[in-house]
């Protein structure tokens, strides 16, 4: 099997960590693998399959020797380093929101439009966590029964703002118990005992950008620019993994029992549907689990051809590290 020399832009953040896992638990086959990051945290150690590797400063030299490059430092930086190494070369696989919508930038998720890989000029966007997760769970419905409306609520864990993100919620509950005044600084508000209606810059219609996101991206995913798609995300005081309660009106007649069937069949779907033993999704059997997981699946009265479903899965690794390994796999 041919090997790769492969790079991490952004290696010491939360979900750099978790590419550099994904390629180690999924046995890609590396060559050579280097890690890059700011000049403050260049020089630390950190260990791949059992050896120490020197986490490099980024600079514009940083894609010399290499095949592939996961970024994941955010938007800015991937703007500025991201064409370099396209140009020279190196297939960018980016998980910011810099490219997404570019027409000339695929937008991938493996299980729903892999051919659209074919299309890269250098450069392949990783679609935001929450869409990446909708978007598993709703490309088989979509395909078999047509979408024609969509509603989705998130309900976002504190990880999807970073490591940061997560520490802080922990840091609330610390001063909490030891009856400290909350620091607030990641979140506009405490996220602890609340939730948060505001993730991301709200726009001038109203909607955030999250929010846009999901629905302009799922629209590119699924190459269907008519689908009705309106979108509310919220953060809420998990640490990890994000849950969806999507309300679907479809093209075609359908039941439960045929979506519950159909999704089982699925491509990175697992189905947890038992109300009668209390057997739905969670965000605590999610979180370090690579599946999109399926449930509450029941007809909806208020559509005509309506379906309701309760989505959840680890959005730092199937909504950013292990989908971006999945692309790389597929290249």
């Amino acid at each position: 099997m041919k090997s790769y020399r492969v790079g991490i832009v952004g290696a010491t953040g939360a979900v750099g960590q978790e590419m550099l896992n994904v390629l180690g638990n999924r046995n890609f086959p590396v060559k050579e693998l280097r890690l890059f990051a700011s000049a403050r945290s260049a020089g630390k150690k950190i260990k791949f399959k059992g050896k120490d590797i020197v986490v490099e400063e980024l600079t514009k030299e940083f894609y010399k020797g290499l095949d592939i490059a996961l970024f994941s430092a955010g938007g800015n930086i991937s703007k500025e380093f991201a064409p370099i190494a396209a140009q020279n070369g190196v297939v960018v696989i980016d998980n910011s929101s810099a490219f997404r919508m570019d027409d000339n930038v695929p937008l991938v998720v493996p299980e729903v439009n892999p051919e659209d890989i074919k299309k890269h000029k250098g450069i392949i966007a990783n679609p935001n966590c929450s869409t990446i997760q909708m978007c598993v769970a709703l490309w088989p419905i979509h395909k078999e029964f047509g979408i024609k409306r969509l509603l989705v609520s998130t309900y976002q864990a504190a990880s999807g703002a970073g490591a940061k993100g997560m520490q802080e919620l922990l840091d609330q509950t610390k001063a909490f118990v030891e009856g400290k005044e909350i620091p607030i600084d990641k979140f506009v508000h405490q996220l602890l005992f609340n939730v948060i209606p505001h993730i991301d810059e709200f726009t001038d219609n109203g909607f955030t950008k999250e929010e846009l996101k999901m629905i302009n991206e799922t629209r590119k995913i699924f190459h269907d620019n008519e689908i009705k798609i309106s979108a509310t995300t919220v953060r809420v005081p998990v640490l990890r993994a994000h849950s969806e309660s999507i309300n679907l009106e479809l093209e075609k007649k359908s039941t439960s029992k045929e979506i519950r069937e159909l999704l089982r069949e699925s491509e990175g779907v697992k189905v947890i549907d038992n109300p009668k033993n209390n057997e739905y999704p969670m965000p605590i059997d999610a979180a370090g689990t690579y599946a999109t997981y399926v449930g509450r699946i029941r007809d909806d009265e208020v559509f005509e051809n309506g379906i309701s479903l309760w989505v959840v899965a680890d959005q730092i690794l199937k909504g950013a590290a292990l989908n971006a390994v999945q692309i790389a796999e597929l290249l």
